[in-house]
């Protein structure tokens, strides 16, 4: 079915050399010598599950994240760690519609081909609350759909809840919290998960994000102003001013990346 196909990394890869993109991808010039980095693997993961609703087995990010992770135990590269062409030049996935129900998804990092194979078409498309949105531009409800995908296993904690607000609030255009919506849920999931010992017994992001898209009561396209609201507001409630790996600003910036890339 691939017609194009990264190669994992190889196991005999030096522990002093990271697995750099020119290993496992055929790319040239400054990306090529550039370590894959867990941010990096992050974004692609997001840009799969947004624009195919799940990261592809054996596709570019299942590489970058076998990458990344190695990289990491070896202690190349930290986890949040993010190489400059990539941060800079982004990543995106694209579909290209053929007869008979087919198409064809084109993946690319810094407007290099890494991934390139075909599949049916989807059945169904997501039903937005306030109606048919242009383009088939990524929302702000589905792009916290994507990262109930890309960190459903993380425990809700301030930081998430300050970010699914922003987004909420941006989706709708109110500055309160829609009672019974997915801003509150979380709201309620982060006070929970505060007096609750246990990681297993915790409320998840998955919990939450799985059904964002139909608890919204108005959603818009994401744009790089919400991404970046909704990173500020999950920055600011957390001690290391960071994002989190694949969490909530990470889907919304890589939603909003690839809505640019479509007006391109």
């Amino acid at each position: 079915m691939s017609q194009q196909q990264p190669q994992r990394p190889q196991q005999a890869q030096a522990q002093s050399e990271p697995v750099k993109y020119g290993d496992v991808f055929p790319v040239q010039g400054e990306l090529a010598n550039q370590p894959i980095k867990p941010q990096d693997a992050a974004m692609m993961q997001t840009a799969e599950n947004l624009v195919l609703g799940q990261t592809q087995k054996g596709g570019p990010a299942a590489v970058m994240q076998s990458a990344s992770t190695y990289n990491e135990r070896a202690g190349l590269v930290g986890h949040q760690d993010a190489s400059p062409v990539p941060a800079d030049q982004g990543v995106s996935v694209t579909e290209t519609d053929l007869p008979a129900g087919r198409r064809v998804i084109t993946e690319s990092i810094a407007g290099q081909v890494v991934g390139k194979f075909e599949m049916p078409a989807p059945l169904a498309t997501y039903n937005h609350p306030a109606g048919a949105l242009e383009g088939g531009a990524v929302t702000i409800g589905e792009a916290l759909e994507a990262s109930a995908l890309t960190a459903g296993d993380k425990p809700v904690d301030r930081c998430d809840a300050a970010a699914i607000q922003a987004a909420e609030m941006r989706a709708t255009g109110r500055n309160v919290i829609v009672p019974g919506g997915v801003a509150a849920a979380a709201q309620s999931a982060a006070d929970t998960n505060a007096r609750v010992m246990s990681d297993e017994l915790k409320t998840k992001l998955g919990d939450v994000l799985a059904d964002a898209t139909s608890k919204l009561p108005a959603d818009k396209v994401v744009t790089r102003e919400d991404a970046a609201g909704v990173a500020a507001a999950e920055m600011r409630n957390n001690p290391s001013m960071e994002t989190t790996l694949g969490g909530v600003a990470a889907s919304v910036a890589a939603a909003a990346r690839l809505n640019q890339n479509k007006q391109v």
